[in-house]
Formats: structure tokens, sequence, C-alpha cells
């Protein structure tokens, strides 16, 4: 399965600290495998929402700490971010985040019929700026299909990226999707500037954002 798709990150161990280490043992006590591991329970969680990419896991922290009646998905596949996630969960009792330590694509691959996502969000997925590589950027149509199938109806879809080039591909796909349309609506509206958001805007670069929904 992993190898129906072109790799759209650079799988690397990168600089753990200690601490991040230590807390990395307890990643089975957070970590999904499949969607039934998902399994937002009604009676405590009143939406579902799922963060690609969540680096060092600021947002996707803070968004957890501020609405608790929200079941969070992060996904990310650099130990460090989780190891610093892990570590925010542990010291506040942070009860509605789950970790899928692994490329996205392969769960939203494995589900055929639940349709689970209140909301996507995706901050500043990497951008993959040589052109010969444009072609391992995340965002494309058979992504958008892969998301659909999992995202309710009129589920949101949110997405930024701080490369020009980039956004206009987003942008050119999202318009020719059969699955997303514009929405003035957002899921838990963005509060601040992710730190690779604040490197962007502090190498000369613009933010763009992207807000979208399920189409019906």
């Amino acid at each position: 399965m992993r190898l129906r798709f072109l790799p759209s990150f650079v799988k690397r161990r990168g600089r753990i600290t200690n601490n991040q280490e230590e807390n990395l043992k307890s990643l089975p006590d957070y970590s999904i495998s499949t969607f039934d591991d998902i399994d937002p329970d009604p009676s405590k969680f009143s939406h579902c929402c799922l963060e690609i990419g969540f680096g060092n896991a600021e947002h996707l922290y803070f968004q957890a700490m501020n609405n608790p009646e929200v079941l969070f998905i992060g996904s990310e596949v650099y130990m460090s971010g989780i190891g610093t996630l892990i570590g925010n969960i542990q010291k506040e009792k942070i009860i509605n985040i789950k970790i899928f330590p692994d490329d996205i694509r392969i769960l939203l691959d494995e589900n055929k019929d639940k349709q689970i996502f209140d909301a996507v969000k995706i901050i500043c997925p990497d951008p993959w700026p040589k052109e010969r590589h444009h072609k391992r950027r995340l965002i494309n149509a058979d992504f958008l299909k892969l998301l659909h199938n999992s995202v309710k109806s009129e589920g949101n879809l949110f997405i930024s990226t701080d490369w020009a080039d980039y956004a206009e591909g987003i942008k050119e796909t999202l318009e020719k999707s059969t699955y997303f349309e514009p929405s003035d609506d957002f899921f838990l509206k963005k509060e601040f500037l992710t730190k690779f958001e604040q490197r962007g805007l502090d190498e000369g670069r613009e933010i763009f954002e992207f807000n979208f929904q399920k189409k019906n």
C-alpha cells in the first residue's frame, strides 16, 4: 500500500532531544493505526478535526486545549514534533488528541465508507520548491478524492502555504475539484501564525489561505 503514493515528504529522524525521546516511549498510548481506532464518542466529542503535518504541534495543541469538545487527529511523520506533542499532552492531561505517525494517505486510503471528519487543516505542507519535485506535492486531485471519502457533508477544508507557486497550484486544483467548493465558513479559525508561517514572512514570502467545504 505504501508504494501507491509518491512520497510528499523526506522521512528522516532529525534531531531529537532527550525529553522528546522519553516522550516517544508513550506514543502507543496516543497513536491510531486504523479508522476504527478514531471512534469519536458522541457523548464526549461533538466534532472531529484532522490536522495533517502538525510540525511542532503548536497549532494542534492550542486548538485542542481551547476546544475540549472536539476530537483532534494529528498526523505527522517527524518524531521530534510527535515527541513535543506527547509532552504537551501529558503535561496538560489532554484527552482529545490522537496521533497518526505516518503518511496520512495510508490511513485515508483504507477508509471506504466512514465520513468522520468535520474539518481538515493543512498548514504549510512541504512546498517542494524545485520544479522537478512539484509532482511530490501533497495537494493534488488524487489527494482531494482521498479526503472527500472521509469528510462529512459540507465539512471544512483549510489549507495555507507561504509559497506563491504552490498557492497557484492549490488554487487551480481546488477550483477544478468536483469534491470541494469555496466557503466563507471556518471551522475553528486559525488565531495566530505558526512557526513555519512566521518563518515564511520573515523570509519575505506571503501567506496564502484557502477555505473550502465538501460539496454535497
